[in-house]
């Protein structure tokens, strides 16, 4: 049976582009669009490389268990030794940003101050912690979900007792300070096979909801589209920052292949991570600027990790 590259992913429009760059490669592959399904788990998987694009937000998609099955599915590739980029840890980190700040603080890497609850009552009770400002944001999120800016407790009070209250998907909320860029700008970092591919400066004046994606929904009033967006996100030739080696170490002690890590630097210039996004997408117009490609990029590396699967078994044959 001939080897094939295999893609877990639940939106189509963000995968699309990584298809063409698969096609024009010439190269086998399979799209594992999960949103419901099932699997034997006393049969073998096919044989080939897995790449895992689930999303946070996929329940904003009406594909609320994704995530769940994707897990499952996952620990079915891991028992069979199949080779798997962005696995199981990945998905972990993906759709757990208190995980992910764990992990990021474990690596050295400063974050935000953030404080996990859960209840309306903790909620407000945890603020009496914080400085204001702060924000709060969901647990499982992408997209922005919950992202909320409060001057006071009082604020939040009004919000949290509000039908206006967004209700995490998962129960968990968090609080966490908020850092306020003199630019109003974050900073994106792209990594490919765990190295550092390029950087992009995205303005985020007009809201905290900036997928760098073309396809976006249109209800995703601030996520922002190629019609919209040509000057929001702008790929930095030129970046060089000590950063990029912790994150290159972040990445290797949690076994993920593809990732944006997203920070922000203060008035003083100190830089604080606050979003490792393991399904990554990239803006066409940006890319086209420079002419660098990351859809592109990933699909060379699937290709490269199946021809070595392929050159390691006809070896081992």
């Amino acid at each position: 049976m001939t080897q094939k590259i295999y893609v877990i992913h639940e939106n189509a429009e963000w995968s699309e582009p990584l298809f063409d760059a698969l096609d024009a490669l010439g190269v086998p592959y399979e799209d594992w669009f999960i949103d419901q399904g099932s699997i034997d788990l006393s049969e073998a998987p096919p044989e080939g490389i897995f790449y895992n694009r689930m999303s946070a937000s996929s329940h904003t998609r009406s594909h609320r268990f994704a995530p769940e099955f994707t897990s499952a599915v996952l620990a079915w590739l891991d028992e069979h030794d199949r080779v798997v980029l962005n696995g199981s840890h990945a998905l972990d980190l993906e759709i757990n940003k208190a995980r992910q700040y764990s992990a990021l603080q474990k690596a050295g890497i400063r974050t935000p101050k953030t404080i996990v609850t859960t209840g309306t009552d903790q909620l407000i009770e945890s603020a009496k912690k914080m400085d204001a400002p702060f924000i709060t944001k969901h647990n499982r999120a992408g997209k922005g979900l919950g992202v909320q800016l409060f001057y006071s407790i009082e604020g939040l009070k009004q919000y949290v007792y509000s039908d206006d209250f967004e209700e995490p998907i998962d129960g968990i909320t968090l609080l966490q300070q908020y850092i306020e860029s003199p630019d109003s700008s974050i900073t994106r970092c792209e990594f490919i096979n765990g190295q550092f591919f390029y950087a992009v400066n995205v303005d985020t004046s007009e809201g905290f909801e900036l997928c760098p994606a073309d396809a976006c929904s249109i209800e995703d009033q601030f996520c922002m589209t190629t019609e919209n967006t040509r000057d929001k996100f702008q790929i930095i030739t030129d970046f060089d920052d000590p950063i990029i080696t912790q994150y290159e170490q972040f990445l290797k002690q949690n076994n993920i292949a593809f990732a944006g890590i997203e920070f922000i630097r203060d008035e003083a210039g100190y830089l604080y991570t606050y979003d490792v996004n393991t399904n990554t997408n990239y803006n066409s117009n940006a890319e086209a600027k420079v002419e660098q490609f990351g859809m592109q990029e990933i699909a060379k590396t699937l290709v490269h990790y199946l021809n070595q699967q392929i050159k390691n078994e006809q070896h081992v044959g």
